[in-house]
């Protein structure tokens, strides 16, 4: 297995990030990569095609790519790799502009459990899809164009004793001056280069990201820091691999899949999300295609494997009391398996010996990640995807720092030796 380029790999990684300001961009870049190396962009509204080949769909904010090989049965098992494409920020209200003090300011509603005090005085874009009165969907990004300002210390002379955000009185960004333009509209002036009338804007996902680009930069240039790490570095490694794997398709002994959802971030719950229909449907219909019936599907199924990957604790230096006294994941240690007794996350011993395989053919390292008790962890999707699939699933990805700060920080050689698993995952046994 050929290994991949750390720093092309980084290089590109970077890019991908500041291409996917939202989940919408995300399953976008990710659709139209795959287009441009050969994948058939497929419509959930049409006939799809049931022989051998590499496809794509996309369903709001979420993508689903596979490539089935030509010797792929009625029976033929399932490798997935599940991530998500959206991450915590903040979204625009209806009626969003407000003026106070002089001053005009968003409305914005916090979406999913964003660090908030890592959002204060940073330049931020607004980002995602319009939807116009004849019922088309637009990206569209405005660029740098908004800050929320954080109270001076003259006027909070505690604040380094402990800073406390109301959600609502202290996160509206600013973004510009009322009397520079009187009446000016967010939405008119955000998106003036996507050519778009706001009167004939009938409705929109638009949320708030960072446009500081990312960097490399400490010893050796090792450390990454970019925003939406969590969980753009899963959907980029699945990318890689899916690319790596679709280029010896022919010979392949299982269907490789990448599932990127949205709305990880609030519980999963919707038609894009790891809880709704959409890879149950995807995978019916490429069961179908290879003339399956319900009995084949559950034959498939019970022979498959997804992986969840999604990003994970590294030991933070400074309060290493949050964390396990015994498992110590640290940055540069290699991918995580994520384990916990309560199953808010799915790995099993079976999981277990299967991830140690794939990091073993990939020649990485791996390292666990357990919650310290008086400290509950998140889920991820793989708990969710499991219970609707029966799939057998292990939770993975990269640890990180900072996780759910508008910039996170990851080792680099993490993030190549996570999309290197994934290739192994991907490869024929």
């Amino acid at each position: 297995m050929p290994a991949l380029d750390r720093d092309a790999y980084i290089s590109d990684f970077a890019e991908f990030i500041r291409e996917s300001p939202s989940s919408y961009h995300a399953a976008a870049a990710v659709a139209a990569r795959l287009e441009s190396a050969g994948f058939e962009r497929l419509d959930e509204r049409d006939e799809w095609p049931g022989g051998p080949g590499r496809r794509v769909v996309v369903r709001d904010g979420a993508v689903i790519a596979w490539v089935q090989p030509e010797a792929a049965s009625q029976a033929t098992p399932y490798r997935i790799l599940g991530a998500h494409t959206d991450s915590p920020s903040f979204k625009l209200k209806p009626h969003p502009t407000s003026e106070a003090a002089g001053l005009l300011r968003a409305g914005v509603e916090i979406y999913g459990g964003p660090l908030l005090n890592s959002w204060l005085d940073r330049e931020l874009e607004v980002a995602g899809r319009v939807v116009t009165r004849d019922g088309t969907e637009h990206l569209v990004r405005s660029g740098a164009m908004l800050r929320i300002p954080q109270l001076a210390i003259h006027l909070d002379r505690g604040v380094n004793d402990g800073l406390k955000l109301d959600k609502q009185l202290h996160t509206q960004p600013i973004w510009g001056a009322a009397a520079d333009a009187p009446g000016a509209e967010l939405l008119a002036r955000g998106f003036t280069d996507a050519g778009l009338a706001v009167d004939d804007i009938a409705g929109w996902d638009l949320l708030l990201a960072d446009t500081q680009p990312p960097a490399r930069f400490g010893l050796e240039d090792a450390f990454f820091a970019a925003g939406r790490m969590d969980n753009l570095s899963s959907v980029y490694a699945g990318l890689v691999a899916l690319l790596e794997a679709s280029a010896g398709s022919e010979a392949g002994s299982h269907v490789s899949v990448l599932a990127a959802f949205d709305h990880e971030e609030l519980g999963s719950e919707s038609r894009s999300g790891a809880s709704g229909p959409f890879l149950e449907d995807v995978l019916a219909r490429v069961s179908a295609g290879l003339g399956a019936d319900a009995t084949d599907r559950r034959r498939a199924f019970a022979d498959s494997w997804l992986l969840s990957s999604d990003a994970g604790h590294a030991v933070h230096p400074n309060y290493p009391e949050k964390h396990d006294p015994a498992n110590r994941p640290v940055l540069g240690g290699g991918p995580l398996l994520k384990l916990n007794a309560n199953q808010r996350y799915a790995s099993d011993a079976v999981g277990a010996a299967l991830w140690t395989r794939v990091c073993e053919r990939a020649g990485v390292p791996t390292q666990s990640f357990v919650s310290n008790n008086a400290i509950p962890c998140g889920s991820t999707i793989g708990p969710l995807s499991a219970t609707r699939l029966g799939i057998r699933t292990v939770d993975v990805g990269t640890p990180l720092l900072s996780m759910h700060s508008a910039r996170e920080l990851a080792h680099v050689d993490d993030l190549v030796a996570l999309a290197a698993a994934v290739t192994a995952f991907f490869a024929p046994e």
